[in-house]
């Protein structure tokens, strides 16, 4: 599978993509791929790139970035038609569905993974909301607090990795509180609570290191879920170690459940993230559901 094209944000990991792109490409040369090395220079750019790539019927398309760089490969690649393989070398902040797949998080051993060229068929997820178009997702989408969190974790300009999560965290915790009233309906079984939060998941990490489904498995048929119901916020805090460590899963306050339909209404506009990436602001309604086997993921 020598005939790969490598798209690089050349922002992520704080401007590592750059600084790694000639040494990627160099080391993917090394173990015999003939690599088309594209940069992206604007938000959506992978899509166009990774869609493009996909069309010209390209072996495979290698995602060098975080989460975010990762979503919009994956997206250029399931408008294409899913038939395309996707790499990933990541270097970002959470590098959250690299992680849920088993990939190296070391670039150099990402790229060995690279030149190996064996491929795992995974599940893909789609999410609609009310007032945005539909995306793709690899690892999850988060609704509520995650939400927020993500949108504050931009704002921490001198941290990298996980650190920069919990900042936004206890930022979030702060100043933010909200526990909406909502119904979440899992293959026609319906959940109506307050809500702090709901994740509908494919992987099983977030925010570098918050295990909130960890017993997903992102070929197994099914999204997993994960709800906090309303919680005071000093107690939210108690609930960090237990996110940290996955412990959550059986308290009383959270939700566990797993399908492939899924939609969630709030009674208040709301926000979510994919992947990482702010989606929906000001939204009240999502439709998540699963595509199984739709994607061929170089491990």
């Amino acid at each position: 599978m020598s005939d790969i094209t490598v798209i690089v944000n050349p922002v992520a990991g704080r401007g590592a993509g750059g600084r790694l792109a000639p040494q990627i490409g160099r080391s993917l040369q090394g173990q015999g791929l003939a690599p088309e090395m594209q940069m992206t220079g604007a938000p959506g750019h992978a899509t166009a790139l990774a869609r493009r790539a996909a069309e010209e019927g390209r072996a495979a398309v290698v995602a060098v970035g975080g989460d975010g760089t990762v979503n919009e490969v994956l997206n250029g690649l399931m408008e294409a038609g899913g038939k395309t393989a996707l790499g990933v070398i990541p270097i970002g902040t959470g590098n959250d569905f690299a992680f849920s797949a088993g990939l190296p998080l070391d670039w150099r051993r990402a790229c060995a993974v690279i030149a190996r060229g064996r491929d795992r068929i995974l599940d893909v997820g789609r999410v609609q909301a009310d007032n945005a178009p539909p995306l793709y997702f690899g690892n999850g989408v988060g609704i509520g607090l995650d939400a927020i969190v993500n949108i504050e974790s931009r704002k921490v300009r001198y941290l990298r990795g996980f650190p920069v999560y919990m900042v936004a965290l206890l930022k979030t915790l702060a100043v933010y509180y909200a526990a909406p009233q909502t119904t979440v309906r899992v293959d026609g079984r319906e959940i109506a609570q307050p809500s702090i939060l709901i994740s509908v998941m494919n992987g099983r990490r977030i925010g570098g290191g918050f295990y909130t489904t960890p017993d997903a498995v992102m070929d197994d048929g099914v999204l997993d879920l994960c709800i906090a119901g309303k919680v005071h916020r000093l107690r939210m805090v108690g609930f960090v170690p237990q996110f940290m460590r996955g412990s959550h899963v059986g308290d009383r306050r959270i939700t566990m459940s797993q399908g492939r339909q899924v939609t969630v209404t709030s009674e208040i506009p709301w926000a979510a993230h994919v992947d990482g990436e702010i989606y929906g602001v000001g939204a009240q309604r999502f439709e998540i559901e699963l595509l199984p086997r739709r994607l061929r993921l170089l491990v």
